[in-house]
């Protein structure tokens, strides 16, 4: 048995709690290829499947519920932290959230397999209201089937894991500086993708003292609210004259307005 393998057997069990805790707290660090090597470890009977999913739910019940508590405390203000650091900053609450008046606590378990919903989905659960047993279940249920599916592909392929981590054995040391640089790059695409998103949203910014001045000088721009219709419920303030539509529906209900007439959106 090589030493990486001896080294994933020994400590794979921690290793999957580390990552999954490490990645439903919000660090863009993926937990998955832990879970496909020791899937493949798991064939092999060097780990335990039971340990390693009890490892997996432990881990991601403690840090959702963490966030669950931090959204029934302090609310969407925690979500808006949440999204600063997001690729979608402006989008993620409102999608989270649609999906979540849909399909109810169902969503806290599709999460788990959607990239960035999984770590807004607690806080936005625990900001609605929901219920700390279902919250846990639910949150349980979607760890369940999405660690365990991970094990699940790493035992059945697990021949062609095999193949890769002895390719990393026979560079040694290298594989470290390998496995380092992919994961920078991967943090440095998602910074830049996110810088990107920021420049173009800051082209299209007007804050609401420019809005205002638009409607002293008589511009009458075309203001829409375009928030989810859960949070219109909860916060019923809106700017005077504004009207009310979801994104989906903009194209439909705005034709016809003169191209020098200002449209504005804002939402959660």
């Amino acid at each position: 048995m090589s030493k990486l393998i001896a080294y994933v057997s020994q400590y794979g069990v921690a290793l999957v709690f580390g990552l999954v805790l490490v990645e439903q707290i919000g660090i863009p660090i993926p937990a998955m290829p832990a879970l496909l090597v020791s899937g493949a470890l798991v064939r092999a009977g060097k780990l335990s499947f039971l340990a390693l999913l009890g490892a997996a739910v432990a881990a991601s019940v403690l840090a959702d519920t963490i966030w669950y508590l931090l959204g029934r405390r302090y609310g969407h203000r925690v979500l808006k932290t949440l999204c600063r650091v997001s690729l979608s900053p402006d989008s993620c609450v409102r999608q989270t959230e649609g999906i979540f008046e849909k399909w109810g606590m169902t969503s806290v378990v599709l999460a788990k397999f959607i990239t960035g919903f999984s770590t807004v989905a607690p806080p936005l659960a625990g900001a609605m209201g929901a219920k700390l047993p279902a919250f846990l279940f639910y949150d349980a249920l979607g760890t369940v089937m999405w660690a365990g599916g991970g094990i699940l592909i790493g035992f059945v392929f697990h021949r062609a894991i095999e193949d890769v981590l002895s390719f990393l054995e026979g560079l040694g040391t290298g594989a470290f500086y390998l496995l380092g640089a992919a994961l920078l790059l991967f943090v440095l695409f998602k910074w830049w993708q996110r810088r990107r998103f920021y420049k173009a949203l800051r082209m299209a910014r007007i804050t609401v003292n420019e809005l205002q001045n638009l409607f002293e000088k008589g511009e009458k721009p075309v203001v829409v609210d375009v928030r989810h219709e859960g949070e219109r419920r909860r916060d019923p303030r809106r700017i005077p004259g504004a009207m009310t539509m979801g994104v989906s529906e903009l194209d439909a209900k705005l034709p016809g307005i003169p191209p020098e007439v200002e449209i504005v959106l804002y939402c959660t």
